[in-house]
């Protein structure tokens, strides 16, 4: 039996080991009374048989089925285009057996220019003029639609100028 003078070697490396725990106990102690964290308590892994049977558990081993729904029946058509197929392209005797749909979103920015035609009095006795209000929002040569639309570029997307 190997061992150091008269005790043999297991005895040696279980008091190694209570020195290695009671000086890091004293390490964790001199950190704490310094404001320090100690060395944190780490758990050792489980292995999958020492598991416990939670009711979760099996709910995390089934996958959930996922059904992804149709958002066509609510999107509004605005126009329907036919895309033809070449005829020259096909085969004699190719026969016709209907369309396949595909709805594709877009969207359309138009103008909305508008020239205000602001009705202008003259009083001689008052020697005054009197003109006819913009609308709340039309001030300056741009309308509130494109004020807006800067606005939310700006803020929204971080677009400069």
């Amino acid at each position: 039996m190997i061992g150091f003078g008269d005790r043999p070697a297991q005895v040696w490396f279980c008091g190694v080991k209570e020195l290695r725990e009671e000086n890091q106990r004293l390490r964790d102690e001199n950190n704490r009374l310094k404001g320090e964290q100690g060395k944190p308590d780490i758990k050792a892994l489980k292995f999958k048989g020492e598991l416990s049977n939670h009711s979760s558990e099996k709910e995390r081993e089934t996958p959930k089925k996922h059904t992804k729904t149709s958002k066509n029946e609510s999107i509004k058509i605005d126009r329907e285009e036919i895309l033809e197929y070449p005829r020259s392209e096909l085969p004699a005797d190719a026969q016709f057996k209907g369309y396949e749909e595909v709805i594709v979103q877009d969207i359309k920015l138009t103008t909305d220019n508008v020239l205000f035609r602001k009705q202008k009095y003259y009083s001689p006795s008052e020697g005054k003029t009197y003109l006819a209000e913009l609308p709340l929002g039309y001030g300056g040569e741009f309308g509130p639609g494109v004020k807006a639309l800067v606005i939310s570029l700006y803020y929204g997307l971080f677009f400069i100028h």
